[in-house]
C-alpha cells in the first residue's frame, strides 16, 4: 500500500532562478543534477530534512501552466511549517509576496499562499 509522496515533479521555464528559488529562499538541498544533453534538460533533485522531495526539471519551449482561474489538475503544493508568520517573513524579506493569512475553516489552522518563480501556487500550512 502507499507509504506517502516520494516527490513532486515541477517544470520551470527559468532553470537557474528556479533553482535559486528553491534552495535560498525555501531552504531545499540539493541531492543530484544532471544536465541531460539529448534533451537539452536539467534535472535537480532537491530534499526537505523530513525527506520530501522535488524533481525540478527544465525543457525547453515547455508551455505554461494555467493557474488562474484555477485550471483542472494539481490545484497547489503545501508545506507544512511550525510558525507561519516567521516563514512568511523570511519570504517577505526574500522579496515574495504571500496572500492574507487566512484559517482552515475545518482545522483552525492557519495557511497563506505564495507562487514560485513560475507561478505555480503554493501553500505555507501552520502545524
Amino acid at each position: 500500500m502507499l507509504k506517502g509522496f516520494h516527490h513532486v515533479a515541477i517544470i520551470c521555464s527559468d532553470y537557474p532562478r528556479s533553482k535559486t528559488f528553491y534552495t535560498d529562499v525555501l531552504g531545499f538541498s540539493i541531492i543530484d543534477e544532471n544536465y541531460r544533453e539529448a534533451r537539452d534538460s536539467y534535472k535537480c533533485d532537491l530534499a526537505l530534512p523530513d525527506g520530501s522531495q522535488i524533481e525540478l526539471f527544465s525543457f525547453p519551449g515547455a508551455p505554461q501552466r494555467p493557474s488562474r482561474p484555477e485550471a483542472q489538475g494539481l490545484r497547489h503544493l503545501a508545506f507544512k511549517v511550525d510558525n507561519l508568520d516567521e516563514m512568511i517573513n523570511h519570504l517577505t524579506n526574500k522579496r515574495v509576496e504571500c496572500e492574507p493569512v487566512r484559517t482552515d475553516e475545518y482545522t483552525g489552522k492557519r495557511f497563506t499562499f505564495f507562487q514560485d518563480p513560475d507561478g505555480l501556487p503554493l501553500e505555507l500550512y501552520e502545524i
